[in-house]
């Protein structure tokens, strides 16, 4: 078990943290005796242990004695170097000069971020930031889009566990991995414009004749659409007026049929999200042309095709309009889809991410089962540096299901601008990070972006095959928030008192049909060049309701 000192003031990010990171930890008792300690902040230390880690972006009292010598501290954002991987530093990060470690430095000056000094007893590592400080602003604040790329929660999870197992120390976790996969899809979609008649001839219909026949000549002189996709869009614009006079089929209409012949076909269901009123573009958007949000549909509108996707076992949720940012909103928005549905229970993302740091309390106190909008518009990552659902600090009991990937911040002109064979390479990675991390992948695929003028289908059918190769458990984004819930209901408990060994237990109102947890045992890597990648030193262990840890919890001083 691990102990830990933080500031009072952190107490709700430490406990966040270590349900992202699902190993047995107290905060630190005095009398009490741990494998390993470890302290961030500024704050006073006490106790002793096997491993100490000491965490602060700045010189303490504790370096002082101890004797480490410190060197440059830095104010502003770094990357830290660390095993091939690049953690993004948001807070103060310290150097240190002599004793330095390489296992971590500075990107750019390559000086050293970490200490070590070993002695006959005990070992201890003093890394040059503040790991608290770091996850708080990961998950209040979230990441710019410079590094939307890179995981950094989950590094930072993966810097500690190989510090710990490197130096010695065996460790349990659950990971964020259902048992008999090695990983979650979460597959959804955004309905924006089911139906380009509904537009008529407005600035939607006039973006779209331009993207499709100016677009599509652009892309094929690029080299990244075929002659005949240009004149499949160019045949959609031919047609365009005779849609509109309800004389030709609405090629955007029957977005639902596409989607249920695609993932069904390959035993999947997806998640779609459904804005509530038409005509209204909501309030306080930060954008260009905020009276652009405004749809031309509500979801009475598509009753027929909300029932249809329920029928084929997809779920429904609300694209809001309003709530993000009013509890009153939130709930009139949330009981339209109710309405159309008749589920209680139902997931927001908001329509163009629209979100604050208060949302999640506000979505929360509306009756939302869990949202899913922190993510990027304008590119693809990890806006919150994490692949699981997590708690927003603001929110009581409300999940988070960040959103990863997005269609239109890949392909469209004004973000990524990538060609069909560079998306494909930068999902690839995002799925290499998936099976590596855990955790789950969340893409959005709009509604229309299977028909013309976008005709991304066959990007999207790649990409559902690598998942599905790649041994992914595909799950709703209600249902993937539900094993998370689970997993985060798993408790560690002492087994026996004479022993101090310990147990993990998943409450009974969990023995459901969502896929069972796993208990991951490391092996203690025992290597003088600790931290070193401890990946290969574990053995995973089914579970679904207890199951022995084998790894001693701590005993009481006499």
């Amino acid at each position: 078990m691990i102990g830990v000192i933080a500031d009072w003031a952190d107490l709700e990010v430490v406990r966040e943290f270590f349900e992202l990171f699902k190993t047995p930890w107290e905060p630190c008792q005095k009398d009490q005796e741990y494998a390993v300690l470890l302290s961030a902040g500024n704050g006073p230390f006490y106790g002793n242990a096997k491993l100490v880690l000491y965490y602060a972006g700045r010189k303490t009292h504790y370096d002082d004695s101890n004797q480490i010598e410190t060197g440059r501290q830095r104010h502003n954002t770094c990357i830290l170097s660390y095993q091939g991987d690049r953690i993004p530093i948001y807070g103060d990060t310290l150097t240190f000069p002599d004793g330095g470690s390489s296992i971590l430095r500075d990107e750019d000056s390559r000086e050293c971020v970490a200490y070590v000094d070993r002695s006959k007893h005990r070992v201890l590592v003093r890394i040059g930031y503040d790991l608290f400080s770091e996850i708080r602003t990961l998950l209040a604040a979230g990441q710019p889009p410079v590094n939307a790329k890179l995981p950094a929660l989950e590094l930072h999870i993966a810097f500690l566990r190989n510090l710990i197992t490197g130096c010695g120390v065996p460790l349990v976790e659950i990971p964020p991995v259902p048992a008999g996969h090695r990983f979650i899809v979460c597959l959804t979609h955004d309905i924006d414009h089911p139906s380009i008649r509904q537009h008529q001839w407005d600035h939607t219909t006039l973006g779209f004749v331009q993207r499709a026949v100016l677009g599509s000549l652009r892309n094929v002189l690029r080299g990244r659409m075929s002659a005949r996709d240009m004149l499949k869009n160019w045949l959609a614009v031919l047609k365009l007026p005779f849609v509109q006079l309800g004389l030709a089929k609405d090629f955007w209409r029957d977005f639902d049929d596409r989607y249920l012949a695609l993932e069904k076909g390959l035993g999947l269901r997806s998640t779609f999200f459904v804005i509530p009123f038409k005509n209204r573009p909501g309030r306080n958007v930060r954008r260009p042309s905020p009276h652009y949000r405004a749809a031309r549909y509500g979801a009475q509108d598509i009753a027929d095709t909300m029932q249809k996707l329920l029928a084929a076992g997809c779920e429904v949720g609300l694209h809001g309009i309003d709530a993000w940012l009013d509890v009153d909103a939130a709930r009139q928005e949330l009981a339209e889809i109710r309405r159309l549905t008749r589920l209680s229970e139902l997931g927001v993302r908001m329509h163009w991410l629209c979100f604050d740091q208060q949302s999640p309390l506000t979505l929360e106190k509306a009756g939302a089962a869990y949202d899913s909008t922190v993510g990027y518009n304008e590119t693809v990552g990890y806006r919150a540096g994490t692949t699981q659902a997590y708690k927003p600090l603001a929110a009581k009991r409300l999940l988070e299901l960040p959103l990863h990937v997005m269609d239109t911040a890949m392909y469209y002109a004004a973000y990524l601008d990538l060609s069909p064979r560079e998306g494909k390479a930068l999902l690839g990675r995002m799925v290499d990070n998936a099976e590596r991390l855990g955790g789950c992948l969340t893409i959005n695929w709009h509604d229309r972006s299977l028909a013309p003028e976008r005709l991304w289908d066959v990007s999207y059918r790649e990409l559902l095959q690598d998942l599905k190769t790649r041994g992914a458990w595909f799950a709703t984004a209600g249902q993937a928030v539900g094993w998370f819930q689970k997993r985060r209901s798993a408790i560690y408990e002492t087994k026996a008192e004479a022993t101090q060994t310990g147990c993990a237990r998943v409450p009974a109102e969990y023995g459901d049909d969502l896929p069972g947890l796993q208990l991951r045992r490391h092996s203690a890597q025992g290597s003088e060049e600790f931290g070193t990648n401890g990946s290969a030193g574990y053995v995973d262990v089914p579970f679904d309701d207890s199951i022995d840890t084998s790894v001693p919890f701590p005993t009481r001083r006499q």
